[in-house]
């Protein structure tokens, strides 16, 4: 009963995941659409609220869309979101374990990478081919080698990656987190969560509060005239405290106490209280300091209930698991197709705009899966052409004369317990060979080059 509980409260993690991604595009939509019309600015909550209903009044006269369209200006609070649940995300993936940094670096990169790398190399080509076709946009050389060599060109703020697609200013932040969480990981285990909570929120708020009033920086929801635009907010300091506290809400989770076991009605309750004070902040400068903090915590308590809800009471947590595999891909995905859907196709017909949301929300899903079957092709595709090259390029004098056998003992990185169980000659000429190793636990392909027969083995 207490793993199908666990296996519930994650359905309803990544339900919160796809409601997201989901949710960035109808906010990208909806700027694009009334070319940026309403973004919060530091001149207080009525002078905001009076030119969001302005705005407002540009997506139709019936107050039902209204309604439905106040609420998909904010849809940047779900960056912080994001972010809250990577921290929560990192910790669960450890499974209790403790951390291997260099396996986790691999596996939690290659993660964030190879989807990237799929949708970018994929990308390019067909905005290439609709940029000429219909004489638009088109990413310049510079910027197409550079989307497509990321991370190599790395910017925290993302301008590299920008005028591909302007959302992609994420990826070099959870990327930079994804590096740093295995330092993190170890303080919270040696200071205790409280220590490192207490001080990775003053480290964030110092930071931010010199981010407004020393940088001249804005955050990045905010479109005003400020020396360094929104550059000083992109940087993984200015999250951390957020990045933090899902990282400490997992760990307490994994310990069966925490937030994530409250009753609805108090998350409910303490997330509209947080969330309340979070939103009026981001309408003064001084609330810039710590909104986003405020924000996440109070919307993810928030959704958490909601979702909870589909999971448990409606038995949606099998649908919610599906979706939330593609959140990552749909996320790179969806400002291409709003882009080129909106100024090719829609253009300024608001009746048009409506009829066409739909279609932008699954069609970006079907692109979504269809990245996610397509990747893991690329990386076998990349892993052969590697082994092929290795193996063609290294001299014969350093490949040696052992030829692997299946059911031999040997040494991985100098450690015993495996065992090969197949064997593949990759070059002939070579006889370069490929082995696919296990200890009981993990199996791994390798070449015969990071193997050692296992002489205490071979002579009992």
């Amino acid at each position: 009963m207490a793993n199908a509980n666990k296996t519930r409260r994650l359905a309803w993690l990544e339900g919160i995941r796809i409601f997201a991604a989901v949710f960035l595009l109808f906010y990208h939509a909806q700027l694009l659409f009334t070319k940026y019309a309403f973004t919060p600015q530091p001149t207080g909550l009525i002078a905001n609220l009076q030119q969001l209903f302005s705005a407002t009044r540009q997506l139709g006269d019936s107050w039902i869309t209204q309604a439905l369209s106040l609420p998909v200006w904010f849809g940047y609070q779900f960056v912080d979101v994001f972010v809250l649940i990577s921290g929560f995300s990192l910790v669960l993936s450890l499974k209790g374990k403790p951390i291997e940094v260099g396996r986790f670096l691999k596996r939690r990169l290659l993660r964030i990478l190879l989807p990237f790398w799929t949708v970018a190399w994929l990308s390019y080509p067909i905005l290439w081919i609709i940029g000429k076709t219909t004489n638009s946009y088109v990413p310049d050389a510079w910027h197409t080698f550079a989307g497509m060599s990321f991370p190599i060109l790395f910017d925290y703020g993302g301008d590299l990656l920008l005028p591909t697609s302007g959302p992609w200013w994420f990826v070099p932040l959870i990327l930079s987190f994804a590096l740093i969480f295995p330092v993190l990981w170890y303080l919270i285990n040696r200071w205790g969560s409280r220590n490192l909570l207490i001080v990775s929120t003053v480290i964030t708020f110092v930071y931010r509060a010199l981010a407004v009033y020393v940088f001249q920086g804005h955050p990045t929801y905010a479109i005003v005239s400020a020396a360094a635009g929104w550059q000083p907010f992109v940087h993984f300091i200015a999250k951390l405290s957020t990045f933090v506290l899902g990282m400490i809400v997992a760990r307490q989770y994994s310990q069966g106490k925490g937030v994530i076991f409250w009753r609805s009605s108090r998350a409910l309750i303490v997330g509209l209280a947080i969330y309340a004070i979070g939103f009026v902040a981001q309408f003064y400068r001084f609330g810039w300091i710590f909104d986003d903090f405020l924000l996440a915590v109070g919307l993810t308590l928030c959704c958490m209930v909601v979702f909870r809800f589909l999971s448990d009471r409606l038995n949606l947590g099998a649908v919610m698991v599906w979706l939330g595999i593609h959140s990552y891909s749909y996320f790179l995905i969806h400002n291409f197709v709003i882009d080129r859907t909106l100024n090719l196709y829609v253009q300024n017909q608001l009746p048009l705009y409506y009829q066409v949301l739909p279609w932008m929300v699954f069609g970006t899903l079907g692109l979504a899966v269809i990245a996610d079957q397509v990747t893991p092709w690329i990386e076998k595709t990349a892993i052969a052409l590697w082994h092929y090259t290795d193996a063609r390029l290294t001299p014969i004098a350093k490949i040696g004369s052992w030829v692997p056998k299946v059911g031999e003992s040997v040494l991985y990185r100098g450690k015993p317990g495996w065992m090969i169980q197949k064997v593949e000659q990759v070059v002939h000429d070579k006889a370069f060979y490929l082995c696919r190793i296990s200890n009981g636990q993990r199996t791994v392909w390798v070449n015969q080059n990071d193997l050692k027969r296992d002489q205490a083995l071979q002579v009992k």
